[in-house]
This record gives structure tokens, sequence and C-alpha cells, in this order.
């Protein structure tokens, strides 16, 4: 596994619940505020029936005028099923098709529309989509640390996944605690059994907390083995089903001061990702 750790920044996710719909103009300049940071990933947008998710309908606006210009950090979009990977495999800007996997057959089904066994033979036609256009596919292991409808979990059945997710070629594999429920001590078992078992795999972690055990997760995380980190500037966004309102995205300024305590945050730039701190709050909190 690459040691360095990479940060994935995700207005994607901060954004896509929001009733009220954020012009285009003003996504636009967020994101090219995000792209002179620094990140290694932008989650930028999705490729999703616009009735599914009103937010994210003009996100083919709004990637037509995103300056990526000098920067190395690389664009990631969400898709559901073969016919928007085949869209979003259209755009030389992106490099990487995310898809949703569910452990919860519940929760896959309310999610794409699909079952468990349906969404990985679509996502073998994605991965085909992916090497034809010379893309990267991710695949989150969502309900990856339980889920509340009372479908089977435990590790071995997220290992098992995992396994599969190699098999049919996901390039990275983000474990994913849709709903805030795991703790510190859980979240660095499960990385750890997840990346000794598979040390060759990109393992990543998509985690959603309170403000008051956002760092402990993913100190968890990290000791666990995790190097990719999914984060959204303030702490927006998260899964509507969780059982605490405060329960968001990990929030990347967070990440970004731990890994800087540790002496391991990859090179951003300070001035730029402040701007965009302060821009964030323009964006989500003044609409």
């Amino acid at each position: 596994m690459n040691p360095s750790i990479k940060i994935i920044e995700c207005p994607r996710d901060a954004m896509q619940g929001l009733a009220l719909f954020i012009p285009t103009a003003l996504k636009v300049d967020y994101i090219n505020k995000l792209l002179r940071v620094g990140f290694d990933t932008i989650d930028f947008g999705s490729f999703v029936s616009p009735k599914a998710v009103p937010q994210m309908a003009d996100t083919t606006m709004v990637l037509d005028q995103l300056d990526s210009g000098p920067s190395h950090t690389k664009l990631l979009a969400i898709i559901a099923n073969t016919r928007g990977a085949a869209e979003a495999a259209k755009y030389g800007k992106i490099t990487y098709l995310g898809f949703p996997l569910s452990i919860s057959d519940t929760f896959q089904r309310r999610n794409t529309n699909k079952s468990i066994p349906e969404a990985l033979n679509s996502l073998e036609e994605i991965k085909n989509i992916c090497v034809k256009a010379n893309k990267k596919l991710v695949t989150y292991i969502s309900m990856g640390f339980g889920n509340p409808y009372g479908d089977p979990y435990e590790v071995d059945l997220v290992l098992q996944f995992v396994d599969i997710l190699m098999t049919l070629g996901s390039d990275v594999i983000s474990l994913a605690d849709t709903i805030g429920v795991a703790e510190s001590p859980a979240i660095e078992s499960l990385f750890s059994s997840v990346c000794a078992k598979f040390p060759q795999a990109e393992i990543g972690a998509h985690l959603h907390s309170t403000p008051l055990t956002s760092r402990s997760k993913i100190e968890g995380a990290w000791r666990g083995g995790c190097r990719r980190f999914d984060g959204a500037l303030r702490g927006f966004g998260g899964c509507p089903m969780a059982k605490d309102e405060l329960v968001g995205n990990i929030a990347t300024e967070t990440i970004v001061s731990l890994f800087e305590e540790e002496g391991v945050l990859p090179p951003l730039d300070k001035k730029n990702f402040l701007e965009a701190l302060s821009f964030a709050d323009k964006v989500f909190l003044e609409q």
C-alpha cells in the first residue's frame, strides 16, 4: 500500500442533500477554489437521475466551467448505473467513477433500486466502461460498519465484499460508515483486518461523525492502515438516516489538522485552503 496520505474533498456529498438549489455559478466558484488547494481528488458531482438528486442536475455544466489549470487534483464523479458511467466516461477531466455498493441489501435497493447481485452485475459493466475510457473505479462499501435494517453484518462479510471487488477490478475501495455508528476501536479493527488481508489494495475511509468524535475516528482508521480519507469542509453533508442530527461528513480541517500534527500532511496551499474554508460558509450557510 502507498504510505502517503491522500485527502479527498467531497463537495458533492456536502451539497447533494440540500433542498435549496445552489446556483451553478456558485458551485463552479467553490470547486475552482478547491482545485487550487492541492487535494488529491475532488468528488465534485454525479451522473445520476436529476429526479433522484436534483442538486446535481447541473453536473455537466459545472464540469465544463472548472479550471483545473496546473492543478494535479483529480476529479471524481458518482454514478449509480451503466448509463451514468457511460456518460461520465466521455469527459476527459474526470479520472474516477465512484459507485455506491452496500453490504445492506435494503439500503442497496433504496439507494440504487437494485439488489446486491444486480449491483455487482452493473459494477462489472461499469469496470469495463472504465477500462475502455481509461478511468479508474472507486467502489464505496456503504453500511460498511453496520446498518439500521437488521441486515446481516460482520467483519468477515466486509472482507468477502472487498475480495469480490478486487476480483472485479475496483481500483479503490472505500469503507463507508454511512450512518455514523462506528466508534474508533471498531474502525481501527476493521481497517487493520482489511489492510492485512489485502495489502495490495488502496483502501479509503468515508466516515460520518459528530464533531466531537470525528478526530478519534480518523485516528482509528489511520492506525488501522488507511491512507485515503474523504472529508468535506466544515463537515457539511452526511446521511439523513443518522440518528443524531449532528452526524455529518468528517470536517476536512480536522483531517488536515491531525495529519499536520503527525507530520504526514501532503503539500497543501494554506492560503487557498483558508479561502476555500471561508467560501464554504457562503455556499452552505448564506443561501
